[in-house]
């Protein structure tokens, strides 16, 4: 089976559903039964390779040692799959036995559908769904891990582009991811953690940046945290499916419950990644002025802005001397006032920010606002102590219809132009300086791009930063009415 052959079919499988099931919902349905479908192909595979090594000899103690993961008897594909009638309350009891089975690798990977509602997932579409995967070989000798990796990431993008703005709560587009963790520069051996890991893919670049330069991605100890249970489960999903099994992803509010821990302190990571929620309300202020993680580096953040939470606790994760952060957020965090301005100002004179990068407009399906990436590092280059490096990268894109991108291209000028401080292309595309903290200071700790890069078009620059806050504010009142909308429904209030 060739590559599209392969998500065609997966393609075919979600739109089974069609109808009775949202398409922004589909991926709560879909990966749930991939990858039941893969646990069963490979669980057979590797009985398979047992009786070939053993023969008569195979012993139930000798087959344990081949498996991935232990199934229970009556709990294979082949048992739900030939279950005529209530075939959701078969499928509902066979996952929840093999979560509870494989308790330390497979707890709460199956998400919570209610497989057996048939109010929710008719009879007939559930058939559907699972007649449509019962064609397809899952196992190692039908598909490659990477193979089934990009297939599933293949999905993760359909959905995202079904889900709208929806997407954004677990879709970091993959070209954003590549840039990133490209700067960040994995090394094997190095822990990495994303506090905001939505389905993984930070996480999985960098098991990619790492095979790409000839290391070995089995030295990486990767770490996440995911508020939603659904999206934490294809998280899970995610890094079994891209052929890893050392990893740890926890399932909490990482603001008022950090489970990535070392004994009652947060762990630390040589890397850092997140592209969190932007302008998060309601997140936790009230716990930070006593946090007992050692997080309030700076300042307690706005209560109904946690931008610069998430800062902080990102930054307090990292180990003083590899340490390295890299998060998106909206130029909103480089300009706004108030308790912001003094946390801002704290960073840069603390000497831990060490590069500004102004990235392309209408890159994310949750937000048309331009973004930045911000990167802290707790040891900089003597070259760019008490300095920061700006850079204006809003012109290397790719136009698109819905979504722009970056063309790798684009990525390798951007990268190359933080790492060598140098703009290599030469053409204009973007455009880079190295500037002094005093020069900052002068400038009110205000760290838009245009008032280091285009200083003779400051006025421009104003008028950017009023519209910038313009959309923010407007995004927010549009969510906090469907909030709003969603509450007097429940309430009884027609609409």
């Amino acid at each position: 089976m060739t590559q599209k052959q392969l998500e065609s079919t997966l393609w075919a499988a979600a739109n089974a559903l069609r109808g009775p099931v949202d398409p922004g919902d589909f991926k709560a349905y879909v990966f749930p039964v991939m990858f039941f479908k893969w646990i069963s192909d490979s669980w057979y595979h590797e009985h398979a390779q047992a009786l070939e090594d053993f023969g008569d000899a195979l012993t139930a103690e000798i087959e344990a040692d081949y498996h991935t993961f232990v199934i229970p008897d009556g709990c294979h594909w082949s048992d739900v799959i030939e279950t005529a009638q209530q075939t959701g309350a078969k499928l509902d009891n066979a996952l929840q036995r093999i979560q509870q089975a494989n308790p330390d690798a497979l707890a709460g990977v199956f998400g919570d559908v209610q497989w057996a509602n048939q109010e929710r997932l008719p009879q007939s579409a559930l058939a559907a769904l699972l007649n449509s995967f019962h064609s397809v070989r899952l196992d190692p000798d039908s598909v490659n891990g990477d193979m089934l990796g990009s297939a599933y990431e293949y999905l993760l993008r359909e959905f995202a582009e079904a889900s709208g703005k929806k997407a954004g709560e677990f879709f970091t587009p993959r070209h954003v991811v590549h840039l990133l963790v490209k700067i960040l520069d994995p090394k094997p051996g190095d822990t990495i953690a994303d506090p905001a890991c939505g389905s993984g893919g930070m996480l999985v670049e960098t098991v990619t940046a790492v095979k790409e330069t000839g290391g070995d991605p089995r030295t990486l100890r990767l770490h996440g945290q995911e508020i939603n249970l659904t999206t934490s489960a294809i998280a899970k999903m995610n890094l079994y499916l891209h052929g890893l099994k050392d990893f740890k992803v926890v399932r909490g509010d990482t603001f008022r419950e950090p489970k990535l821990l070392d004994g009652d302190g947060l762990q630390k990571f040589d890397v850092v990644i997140a592209n969190p929620p932007f302008s998060l309300q309601n997140w936790g202020s009230e716990g930070w002025a006593n946090d007992a993680y050692g997080r309030v580096i700076c300042g307690v953040p706005p209560a109904k802005n946690g931008d610069y939470a998430w800062i902080q606790h990102m930054v307090a994760s990292i180990k003083e001397d590899s340490g390295r952060v890299g998060v998106v957020m909206p130029h909103g965090v480089l300009f706004r006032s108030g308790k912001e301005a003094a946390i801002r100002e704290c960073l840069i004179r603390k000497n831990l920010l060490e590069a500004v990068i102004g990235l392309p407009n209408n890159l994310f399906y949750s937000t048309s606002i331009p973004v930045c990436l911000l990167i802290f590092r707790k040891s900089k280059p003597a070259e760019r102590q008490n300095k920061v490096l700006f850079i204006d990268a809003s012109k290397r894109f790719v136009a698109g219809k819905n979504q722009n991108a970056m063309s790798e291209e684009d990525i390798n000028i951007i990268d190359a132009a933080y790492k060598q401080g140098d703009d290599i292309d030469g053409e204009g595309g973007l455009s880079l300086r190295l500037v002094g903290i005093d020069e900052i200071e002068e400038n009110g700790f205000d760290l838009n791009i245009g008032r280091y890069i285009r200083t003779e078009t400051l006025a421009e620059v104003n008028v950017e930063e009023a519209l910038i806050a313009y959309q923010e504010s407007r995004e927010q009142l549009a969510a906090a009415e469907v909030v709003l909308a969603d509450k007097l429904k429940a309430a009884g209030f027609v609409i």
